[in-house]
């Protein structure tokens, strides 16, 4: 647990001068997302690499895919996407 919260502690002085709130926000979500990366197994920079790539040619109706969970499975192809024990197979 602690080496989670290592990078939020070392920057935490570093936090204070974001320049301004919508930055702090910004800094935020990034964040998040390289977390959520990282805590699925995928590489944060290969992750917003592809998404930024294609997100204006993404159809908004299916924005759900380009969430790190869902790409990385999308990306796994069909069969090495799901665990077992969530495969709708009888």
């Amino acid at each position: 647990m602690y080496c989670g919260l290592r990078p939020v502690a070392v920057g935490r002085n570093n936090w204070l001068f974001v320049g301004s709130e919508a930055g702090g926000k910004t800094a935020a979500i990034l964040m998040s997302l390289c977390a959520t990366c990282k805590r699925v197994g995928i590489d944060p920079l290969a992750y917003l690499r592809d998404v930024l790539e294609r997100i204006s040619t993404h159809p908004a109706s299916r924005i759900a895919e380009l969430v790190p969970d869902q790409w990385r499975k999308i990306r796994a192809g069909p069969d090495q996407g799901e665990s077992p024990s969530t495969s709708a197979d009888p």
